[in-house]
Formats: C-alpha cells, sequence, structure tokens
C-alpha cells in the first residue's frame, strides 16, 4: 500500500477517539494527534521530564503452532530461540535478495511468541510472512484487543513509582502486572536518549491509563515532537530511513542482526557481505548547520554527489539546540572525510556526521 493510500485508509487511534478536539495526522499508518501541548512544552517533557503519548500505530501478533520458534528464526535476521523470557529483539525483514521488507520487534513471553509491527507495515509484512508458511504448523493471529500508550523522558520511572507500576532496569524487557483492575503489560523499549515505556491495556481501559499517568505527573506530546526526537536519537524508520533496496549492513543497524543463530531468508547476502567486503554507503546521524532540509536533498563533497538526507528535525535539548538528520553517505566521502553541505533553496548548509549522541542530563 502506498503513502497515499495509507493516508486516505488511516483510522485514529483508541486514543485520538478520546481526544477529538485535537488536530490530526496521519503518522505510521493512523490518524493521532500530531500537537497536544506547545511545542516547548512537549520538547521539555521529552528531554527533561516525562512525557505520555499516543502508540496506537503498534500492531501485535501472535505466532502459534508447534513449529513457531524454527519458522520464525528463520524469517527474521535477529534471534528468536536464544530471546530470554520477557525479553525481545528489534529485527529486520528480508527477502531472498537479501533487500529489506520492513522491521518488526519480536517478544518472547515463556513459550509464545509475538510480534509487534507498526500499522503502516503490517498488511505488507504478513503478507510476506505469509507465504512462507508452507508445510509448517504456524498460525499468525492478530492481537486487536490491547493498545498501548508510550512513556518516555529522564523521569519516566518516577510517574511509573506514583502509579505503583514496576520499572524496568533493561531496555527490549516486559513484564505483565494487575493493576488498578486492569491486566497492564509494561515494555522498556529501546531508546538513545531517554528512557522508554510502553503500556499496553485493555482498550476500553485507554481512557483511565491516560488520566490516570497525566495525574502522575506525564505532560501529553503529540506525534510531531515524537518524530523529532525520534531522528535526535538516530533511529531509523522504515520507509523513510531505511526503504526496500537498501541491505542491512546499509543501515548500520547492527542491534538488528544476529550473526550466529543459523540460516534465515536473505542470511546469504547477509553474511557474504560481513565475510568478504563491504557496502558502499551507509546510513549515518548527521549533525547540520544551516535550514532544515526536507528528505531527498542531496548531499555534496566537493561538489559532487555523495548522498542523500532521508529525515531531518531541529531539537532543543535543554541546554543545546541543534538541527539532527539522518542520512544516506557514500563511502568514499566518509573515508575521505571530505565536507559535507547542502541546498535548500537559495541556502546553504553543512552536515557533519555525528559520532557521538549529546548526553542527556536531568
Amino acid at each position: 500500500m502506498s503513502d497515499a493510500e495509507i493516508a486516505l485508509t488511516a483510522q485514529p487511534t483508541a486514543l485520538a477517539a478520546l481526544l477529538d478536539s485535537h488536530e490530526f495526522t496521519t503518522y505510521r499508518g493512523v490518524l493521532t494527534p500530531r500537537e497536544l501541548d506547545a511545542p516547548e512544552a512537549e520538547t521539555a517533557a521529552l528531554v527533561r521530564g516525562a512525557a505520555v503519548h499516543d502508540l496506537g500505530w503498534l500492531k501485535r501478533i501472535a505466532v502459534r503452532g508447534d513449529d513457531r520458534f524454527r519458522w520464525l528464526s528463520g524469517m527474521v535476521t535477529n534471534t528468536v530461540n536464544d530471546l530470554a523470557p520477557n525479553a525481545g529483539a528489534w529485527n529486520l525483514v528480508l527477502n531472498a535478495q537479501g533487500r529489506i521488507q520492513g522491521d518488526l520487534t519480536v517478544w518472547r513471553d515463556k513459550d509464545t511468541l509475538e510480534l509487534e509491527i507498526a500499522a503502516d507495515q503490517y498488511e505488507r509484512l504478513i503478507a510476506h510472512l505469509d507465504q512462507f508458511i508452507i508445510m509448517d504448523d504456524v498460525e499468525l493471529v492478530p492481537l486487536d484487543g490491547e493498545v498501548a500508550l508510550g512513556l518516555t523522558g529522564p523521569l519516566a520511572n518516577d510517574v511509573l513509582g506514583r502509579l505503583s507500576l514496576p520499572t524496568l532496569a533493561d531496555p527490549m524487557t516486559s513484564v505483565r502486572v494487575e493493576w488498578n483492575g486492569v491486566n497492564l503489560r509494561l515494555v522498556r523499549a529501546y531508546g538513545t536518549l531517554g528512557v522508554h515505556y510502553e503500556l499496553w491495556v485493555p482498550a476500553a481501559q485507554i481512557s483511565k491509563l491516560w488520566k490516570f499517568v497525566r495525574t502522575a505527573g506525564a505532560m501529553p506530546v503529540g506525534c510531531a515532537l515524537l518524530e523529532a526526537f525520534r531522528i535526535g536519537e538516530g533511529i531509523p524508520l522504515y520507509g523513510v530511513d531505511m526503504v526496500e533496496r537498501d541491505l542491512p549492513q546499509e543501515t548500520s543497524q547492527t542491534r538488528a542482526l544476529h550473526f550466529s543463530k543459523g540460516c534465515y531468508l536473505g542470511q546469504e547476502i547477509v553474511e557474504r557481505i560481513r565475510s568478504r567486503g563491504s557496502v558502499h554507503r551507509h546510513l549515518r546521524q548527521l549533525v547540520l548547520d544551516g535550514p532544515v532540509p526536507a528528505g531527498g536533498i542531496e548531499l555534496m563533497a566537493d561538489d559532487k554527489p555523495a548522498g542523500h538526507i532521508t529525515s531531518a528535525a531541529r531539537l532543543n535539548l535543554g541546554y543545546v539546540e541543534r538541527i539532527f538528520a539522518l542520512g544516506v553517505v557514500r563511502g568514499e566521502a566518509e573515508t575521505r572525510k571530505t565536507p559535507l553541505s547542502y541546498t535548500v533553496g537559495i541556502e546553504k548548509g553543512t552536515a557533519k556526521i555525528l559520532d557521538a549522541l549529546p548526553t542527556m542530563t536531568n
């Protein structure tokens, strides 16, 4: 489904249906509030406090059947069989040529397996996976009964404490608890600048959870600032920063790859790149000096094409304001450390590969 088709068919999330007085926008395949407070207040919540936000674009699918572990391990790039109970791993999904078809997270709870997929990838990825269920005892079962809120920021643990909810020390772990009569699933998600949680509850309880989390001190934040924060964290989005033509190593996302798990679809290409050579371009996080560019703006080095920007946003981290970006940089420009530049209209800017993220302070 194209971006235009997704925009036409996107439905409001469970939270958006409760907040019908706000401006909605299509984000990750759903209609969700663009802003819920002033941008300055939302930014402060994300970088210095605690932000509560919609995660209604996340969908969960149970992988069932006697062959579920073997089959799923053969379909994704990261570990499945060796996942600890109540742990998850981010994965890429490839075709036989090693090209990225999408991304998802695999979660294990004892002997059960679940997939977490963004709504804008859901139909395409399920169709891709379905075609490889041939003689396997495997069934993909949508789990539509629960929806999620996000809780992000350095004070997220404080908010959970006020709600008498546990905190999780390690990213990519989860726990189920009974909370105020609600069966709640708490997930510590991946992040580089902030603490990220997902709070999953039955859809009918989303209003109750929203009110409680806000009362506990979390500031509501819309998807516009979430998107800027994602770029600031250097976390790529499929369909924007990673696309179907890309090979896994071109994305620099080694946290999605496991090199000793055994065979999986596209693994031969991944292993060939690892053992015999390299790729000629990489997705890198950049810091820009100049105007904020749109995705697709060309990067130049010595007046020659050197790549392109995939996404960019201005983000105030409290102690410094920067324009962060993700972009594809050609290997020869990176090796020579040639200065990178770009142009927006008549304005020019420079781009520098960011070696390390700025340290967050509370």
